[in-house]
């Protein structure tokens, strides 16, 4: 079963779908492979998408959920796209899995 994860040698790589301007920003589940091909986990942002404010809130967001750094989060792909691939540096795993699965 393909996840919205994985392990790489410089953390963990994340999928995610991006919802900007929404009424608030929040977790919204794990979406199913689709034109990605991967899954993803999806994200309610509050902060439009334009002068990077929505990836400014996500990786404030990431970071406050996970209790981590925001220096621990880089944004590697999808800048100016909905779909991202995050990377978080230094996260066990079983504290992604525990904030956004268990959370359906």
């Amino acid at each position: 079963m393909k996840t919205f994860y994985k392990h790489t040698n410089n953390g963990i790589l994340i999928n995610i779908k991006v919802i900007p301007n929404s009424s608030k920003t929040m977790p919204c589940g794990i979406e199913p492979a689709g034109i990605s091909l991967e899954p993803h986990l999806k994200i309610k942002i509050s902060a439009p998408a334009n002068e990077n404010k929505a990836n400014e809130e996500l990786i404030k967001f990431l970071s406050k959920e996970l209790k981590i750094s925001k220096s621990q989060i880089k944004l590697v792909k999808g800048e100016k796209n909905k779909e991202k691939k995050i990377l978080i540096q230094n996260l066990n795993e079983n504290t992604l899995v525990n904030k956004f699965i268990t959370t359906e």
